[in-house]
């Protein structure tokens, strides 16, 4: 009994401070403080789950998503988000930005980044990685898929596992760049969704980042 009162003070605090959070006048600012008092809170609701390291590290995500941004705020905080990562790959000839609607997908040319028939990273990959990780730094309140793909030379088997350990490898260097691993997810897509007859095209990996919405 006395661990459900204690979760449902738990669950208000998370509420009460949330509000105040959303409050500040810089959006930007008023966004990382939400997340990261949502994280917090969170993080005492997965002990109080668990009891345990891995309770805490769940708890913070969830904490983190209660942190979320106002329907009316998100294209705005996305806005911002886009014009510095186009910024952060301005130099760059293996990227590019494109946006649908409040969705921001990063593409890497798969040469640029990865030799032939291998998924670990080139020496040139770690600067643009660390540059874009900056600035997802700087915007908590979305999530991230990294996809890997490949081209159709090669069986279809090889080709999953490939773009499934590029995937990996990319999404392992976000999280040494100080990424919150809960808000990454690599997946691997092999040759299923190609994007041109040209197959270094189809060689990519993608960042996809989507905006957490409140509730």
């Amino acid at each position: 009994m006395r661990k459900i009162l204690f979760l449902i003070l738990v669950l208000v605090m998370a509420a009460t401070l949330f509000s105040c959070a959303s409050m500040q006048t810089n959006q930007q600012k008023g966004t990382a403080v939400g997340a990261g008092v949502g994280a917090g809170v969170g993080a005492i609701l997965g002990q109080a789950i668990g009891g345990d390291t891995e309770g805490t590290l769940i708890g913070a995500g969830i904490g983190a998503a209660l942190g979320g941004i106002a329907g009316n705020q998100i294209g705005r905080y996305m806005d911002l988000q886009e014009q510095e990562l186009r910024n952060a790959i301005a130099a760059s000839e293996s990227a590019s930005i494109r946006r649908e609607q409040d969705i921001l997908t990063a593409t890497f040319k798969g040469e640029a980044y990865f030799d032939y028939d291998s998924s670990q990273l080139k020496p040139g990959a770690y600067a643009e990685l660390r540059r874009i990780s900056d600035v997802l730094n700087k915007y908590p309140q979305t999530t991230i898929e990294v996809g890997g793909h490949t081209d159709t030379q090669g069986s279809a088997e090889y080709n999953q596992q490939l773009s499934e350990r590029r995937a990996q490898a990319v999404s392992n260097e976000l999280i040494r760049n100080g990424i919150a691993p809960q808000r990454i997810r690599a997946v691997g897509y092999g040759e299923s969704r190609p994007i041109s007859s040209s197959h270094a095209m189809n060689r990519r990996v993608e960042v996809i980042i989507v905006p957490i919405r409140q509730g």
